[in-house]
């Protein structure tokens, strides 16, 4: 197998849905990435272009050794969101205008990984909160393959 401590390019497919206030989005991207593992945990990392950014978004998903998952995203507001399954965590949302305190709450998470060839997918349901107050409900589906 691809030595992992020094990353290998992996193909990525990504959907996500998002439902707020009644009105439901779908996303998809399909992006050329790379897997690196450090210690226990695995770093997918990769550059989500977006028509509203004028520079690709480097994002990279983290698969820690215990089964959460943390998904940070790199840009001018930077996101940083962490799954726990069946917790409520804390997260942060930087914005220019500083730091907005938000939470997930993660009713299912799973992550897969298989040998050969190395892929995996993770699939995460989780709900969005700024304080008490619902921001949305959201499903992310994430596969991969070296």
């Amino acid at each position: 197998m691809d030595d992992l401590t020094t990353g290998v390019p992996v193909a990525i497919h990504l959907e996500t849905q998002a439902r707020q206030d009644g009105d439901t989005a779908n996303y998809a991207l399909d992006v050329d990435g790379q897997l690196v593992q450090m210690g226990g945990a695995f770093y997918l990392r990769y550059k989500e272009v977006n028509d509203d950014a004028p520079d690709p978004i480097p994002v990279t998903i983290k698969l820690a050794s215990n089964g959460d998952v943390v998904l940070t995203r790199s840009a001018e507001n930077r996101l940083r969101l962490h799954f726990s399954n069946g917790k409520r965590v804390r997260a942060h949302y930087q914005t220019p205008m500083g730091i907005l305190p938000v939470e997930t709450v993660t009713p299912m998470l799973q992550v897969r990984l298989r040998e050969r060839p190395f892929s995996g997918e993770v699939n995460v349901n989780y709900d969005l909160y700024a304080g008490e107050q619902l921001i949305g409900n959201y499903k992310l589906r994430l596969q991969f393959t070296a």
